[in-house]
C-alpha cells in the first residue's frame, strides 16, 4: 500500500508531475499557432470555443513542435531536464548537442512525445481538481446543487451521496494518468535520448584524447623529475664518497647537481603549464622550451659524468652534419629516450656507459633512422639500488618513440644492460 502510494504521489512522480506540466506549457506556443490556422480553415471560427476544433488545433501542433525539435539544442535541454525531474541515470542518456540526423529524429521524437503527453495532462491537472472539488461539496452545499454553472449533470445525474466517490474518483485517476505517463516517458528518455553510435564513438574518442594528453603530462614529469632525482641522488653519493680525496671533483658534482635542479624547475614550470589551461606559464616569457637532442646532449652527458659515472659517447649526425638539421620533435623524444636510458643503465649496470647515435639507412625500406644504442656491463655483486620507477620511464620512452612510428628494446643483456631506439626520419633529411 506504501508503495503504491509513493509510485502515485511521491517525490519522484510529483517531479515527473512537474516535468509534464512543463510540456504542456512549452506546447502553447505551438497550440496557439494552430488554432488560428484551424480556425481559419474553418471559416474564421474560434478554435478555442469548439472542442472539436481544439482537438485539431492540438493535432496540427505535434507536427509544428516536431519539426523544431530536430534543433541540435534540443538533446541538451531535455537531457537535462529529464536526468533531474525523471529520475533517468545520467548515463543512460547523450551529453552534448545531437550532431547525425538519426540523433536529432530520435529528440525530435522525445521532443513531440513530451510536449503532446504534457499538454494533456496539463488540461485534465486543470479541469479535473476544480471538478473533483464540487463534486465532493456537492452533498455539503446545497447551492451548488442549485446553482447555474453549465453542468446540470451534477444536480440531476449524479446523487448527493455519489458525488463525493466520483469526485474522489477523478482525483486519483488523475494521479494515475500523471503517474502512469511519468513512468513510460522515464522508460522512454533512454531510447529516445539515449547516445548514438556516433555519440558512443565521439565519447571514446573524447576518453582517448584525454588519457593521451595524462599519459603525456606523465611521461614528461616522470622524464623531467624522476631523472633529475636519480641523477642527483647519484652526485650526491659520489660527492660524499669523494669528499675528502678530491675536493675538485666535489665542486664538480655540486656544481651538477645545481645545475640538474635548475632545469628541472624550468622543466617543471613548463609542464605544470600545460595542466593550466590559457595559463601563459611565467610572468613576461612563454615556458622553458622543452630539451632537445641538437642543444642540451652535451649538458646531459656533462652532468651524468658527474656522478662519476664515465660515459663514451659516439654521434654521427651523417650527411646533415649536425643534430639541428633534425626535425625538432625527433630531437625531443630522442633527448628524453636518451636520458631515460642513461637514468637505467645507471642504476642497472656496473660500469663505463658506451654510447652510440648516429643516421643511418633503414633496411629494407630506404628510409633514414636515427639509431641511438647503449650498453654498460653488469653491476658487481653487492648492495643494488633498489627499484622505485615500476618501469614506468622505459614504457614512455617506448611511447615516445611509437608516437614517431620507431620502437624501443632495453633490458639485461649479455654484457650487461643495454637499450636500442630506432626513430625514422623524414625522407628529405
Amino acid at each position: 500500500m506504501r508503495e503504491g502510494l509513493g509510485w502515485l504521489l511521491g517525490a519522484r512522480a510529483r517531479l515527473r508531475w512537474v516535468h509534464q506540466i512543463l510540456g504542456g506549457a512549452l506546447l502553447m506556443p505551438y497550440f496557439l499557432l494552430a488554432t488560428v490556422g484551424v480556425g481559419m480553415a474553418a471559416g474564421g471560427a474560434n478554435a478555442l470555443s469548439s472542442l472539436p476544433l481544439s482537438l485539431a488545433a492540438y493535432a496540427a501542433a505535434l507536427p509544428l513542435a516536431a519539426v523544431t525539435g530536430v534543433y541540435g539544442l534540443v538533446r541538451p535541454l531535455s537531457v537535462t531536464a529529464v536526468r533531474v525531474m525523471c529520475g533517468v541515470p545520467g548515463e543512460r542518456l547523450a551529453e552534448g548537442p545531437a550532431r547525425s540526423w538519426a540523433a536529432r529524429g530520435r529528440a525530435s521524437a522525445w521532443w513531440t512525445l513530451h510536449l503532446g503527453v504534457g499538454a494533456l495532462v496539463s488540461g485534465m491537472t486543470l479541469a479535473v481538481p476544480p471538478m473533483a472539488v464540487v463534486l465532493i461539496a456537492l452533498p455539503f452545499v446545497s447551492g451548488l446543487r442549485e446553482a447555474r454553472l453549465g453542468l446540470g449533470w451534477f444536480s440531476t445525474g449524479v446523487g448527493p451521496y455519489t458525488a463525493p466517490l466520483l469526485g474522489t474518483g477523478l482525483l486519483a485517476a488523475l494521479a494515475l494518468c500523471a503517474a502512469g505517463a511519468g513512468a513510460l516517458l522515464a522508460r522512454l528518455a533512454p531510447v529516445l535520448l539515449g547516445p548514438t553510435a556516433a555519440d558512443r564513438i565521439a565519447a571514446a574518442e573524447e576518453r582517448a584524447a584525454d588519457l593521451a594528453v595524462r599519459n603525456r603530462l606523465a611521461r614528461e614529469l616522470h622524464d623531467a623529475v624522476g631523472h633529475a632525482l636519480s641523477a642527483v641522488t647519484l652526485q650526491a653519493a659520489a660527492a660524499r664518497r669523494m669528499l675528502e680525496r678530491d675536493p675538485g671533483f666535489v665542486r664538480e658534482a655540486l656544481t651538477a647537481i645545481e645545475d640538474t635542479t635548475r632545469r628541472t624547475v624550468g622543466e617543471l614550470d613548463a609542464v605544470l603549464g600545460l595542466l593550466r589551461e590559457g595559463d601563459p606559464a611565467r610572468p613576461g616569457g612563454a615556458t622553458a622550451p622543452a630539451p632537445t637532442l641538437a642543444a642540451d646532449l652535451d649538458g646531459l652527458l656533462s652532468r651524468t659524468r658527474a656522478s662519476g659515472t664515465a660515459i663514451t659517447a659516439h654521434q654521427d649526425p651523417g650527411p646533415a652534419g649536425h643534430w639541428a638539421r633534425l626535425p625538432e620533435i625527433t630531437s625531443r623524444e630522442a633527448y628524453r629516450i636518451v636520458q631515460e636510458g642513461l637514468s637505467n643503465a645507471l642504476r642497472h649496470g656496473g660500469g663505463p656507459v658506451d654510447l652510440r647515435i648516429h643516421v643511418r639507412a633503414g633496411r629494407g625500406t630506404g628510409q633514414r633512422q636515427l639509431e641511438i644504442a647503449m650498453t654498460n656491463p653488469p653491476a658487481p655483486p653487492g648492495p643494488r639500488e633498489p627499484r622505485t620507477t615500476g618501469g614506468r620511464g622505459l614504457r614512455g620512452a617506448a611511447e615516445r618513440a611509437a608516437l614517431l612510428g620507431g620502437a624501443v628494446e632495453a633490458g639485461p643483456h649479455e654484457d650487461g644492460w643495454r637499450l636500442r631506439a630506432v626513430l625514422p626520419l623524414a625522407a628529405d633529411r
